[in-house]
């Protein structure tokens, strides 16, 4: 069985939608991490003040085909590709050690079902 990451970075007010369009497309367990980023436009500046918004980074391990699922389902929920709120990607992964048995007979039963 193969296995990737992926990697949502969404605005941190979308982050409990994305969160639930990924267990919604089959998604388990997920880490969440906060962060800011630095785009390529200017910051907006209040009374002197920087605003730089938040951001939660959502990684995921999963199954390779099932990754490209929640990946969709992400995309498409959240509507990323028509809008600057986040981007997700998936990262290959060659080795993993203390992936939890009951997480491996999920991903197993699901790719029996799209077979």
């Amino acid at each position: 069985m193969k296995f990737a990451a992926l990697v949502a970075i969404v605005a941190e007010e979308l982050e409990e939608p994305a969160i639930d369009s990924a267990k919604n497309a089959g998604a388990g367990g997920v880490t969440i991490l906060s962060g800011k980023g630095i785009g390529t436009k200017e910051k907006k500046t209040f009374f002197g003040l920087t605003y730089e918004g938040s951001q939660s980074v959502l990684m995921f391990v999963l199954e390779k085909k099932l990754s490209v699922r929640v990946l969709k389902q992400i995309t498409e929920d959240l509507k990323l590709a028509s809008n600057s709120k986040g981007v997700v990607f998936t990262v290959p992964l060659e080795h993993i050690a203390g992936i939890d048995r009951e997480q491996v007979r999920k991903f197993e039963s699901q790719i029996k079902d799209d077979i």
